[in-house]
């Protein structure tokens, strides 16, 4: 079957529950119920504007307080962070999926990333939680310093132990504090023993289901994305639903994708009179080829891009209204003065103003307190 580029849009869009006001509802449960059905939402310390994970959810959620996120985190413990593609809070129940990852790195070339210290090292790090309780870095004052290797290094090499033993599930983020972590022993974390590891075939599944609940019409790089390796499974996975009828082969401009016959039958047209502000990590915005193939438009993050070749700006937003992208706005928050600048403005297609000045005042609003 072959469908038209807008039409595909509306599908993600609806998907990605872009395309109306209010999906999740507007308390505290609604950040559990975002993240689940999105699968992930990834996190970034930057806050040139708001930090990408607070970003994430207040775009689906109107009302979203970040005391939200703390809650489901550090008291509800329905969520929790891990590796995806990137540093991520994904939903507890889905701990048993990252089980294997957080095994396997353990013989990785972790050591050629993280130099200076040893296994034991990481080893004294988690016995240290283990017999004194939660811990943060600034708690730790019997560092030796060591040089950086690179530039987001850190000096103290217990940093760096514990950053190793969370990517192998040794401790958990217990509580974030702005970019401030505190470890803990997932089973004192969580109140219970980890659970058992899911099955290849099961991770399979899931991956696969996830992209097909937060993509609607997905191909074989958007449902691994970053994840080369899990492509075989996964695909032979399509091919037997595609012969039990239960995903439907779609062409996109000549580019192979599998849908639901659901998905495809309920995608609404947006309100055209709805914008979007998406942060550069938002799930819309982060798979940047599929991102270019729907909408049109490639999106750079300019911040890594010597100043005077950058085209949008530093931190350029893509900006949604209806099923298009029809700006990209360069924000920076100047938190003492308690205003939102705009750096930079640029058109990519005719839009009605208004929707989006109202957006801009809403994020104002979101990031001040106001």
């Amino acid at each position: 079957m072959r469908i038209a580029v807008d039409q595909a849009r509306r599908v993600w869009l609806r998907a990605q529950r872009l395309d109306v006001a209010e999906p999740f509802g507007s308390g505290p449960e609604a950040t559990l119920a975002a993240t689940k059905h999105l699968g992930y939402v990834q996190i970034d310390s930057i806050n040139v504007v708001e930090r990408a994970h607070h970003h994430i959810l207040w775009s689906r959620i109107p009302g979203y307080d970040k005391a939200h996120l703390h809650r489901a985190q550090t008291v509800d413990k329905t969520l929790f962070e891990t590796w995806t593609h990137a540093l991520s809070y994904v939903p507890t129940d889905d701990y048993k999926y990252f089980v294997p990852a957080m095994r396997s790195v353990r013989t990785g070339p972790w050591l050629s990333w993280h130099k200076g210290f040893t296994a034991d090292d990481v080893r004294r790090a988690v016995k240290r939680i283990r017999d004194n309780g939660p811990l943060k870095v600034s708690d730790i004052k019997d560092d030796v310093l060591i040089d950086k290797d690179w530039a987001w290094a850190s000096r103290k090499p217990s940093k760096r132990a514990l950053e190793v033993a969370f990517a192998w599930g040794l401790v958990t983020v217990s509580e974030r504090t702005g970019i401030i972590k505190t470890y803990e022993l997932p089973e004192r974390h969580f109140g219970w023993a980890k659970p058992r590891a899911a099955t290849a075939k099961q991770i399979a599944a899931y991956r696969l289901d996830r992209a097909l609940r937060s993509q609607g019409l997905i191909s074989l790089d958007s449902a691994c994305y970053h994840e080369h390796a899990a492509k075989p499974a996964v695909r032979a996975l399509i091919d037997e639903r595609v012969r039990r009828k239960r995903l439907v082969p779609v062409t996109v401009e000549g580019a192979e994708h599998w849908a639901t016959s659901e998905a495809l039958d309920t995608a609404p047209q947006p309100d055209p009179g709805t914008a979007h502000l998406l942060s550069p990590f938002d799930p819309l915005v982060i798979q940047r080829k599929r991102l270019e193939l729907f909408f049109g438009y490639r999106h750079v993050f300019e911040a890594y891009v010597p100043k005077e070749k950058r085209v949008f700006g530093y931190f350029a937003l893509p900006v949604l209204v209806g099923d298009e992208i029809v700006a990209v706005i360069d924000l920076k928050t100047d938190r003492a003065a308690g205003k939102l600048l705009i750096q930079q403005w640029t058109w990519l297609g005719g839009a009605d103003r208004e929707p989006i000045d109202a957006a801009l005042a809403r994020f104002e609003r979101f990031q001040l307190g106001g």
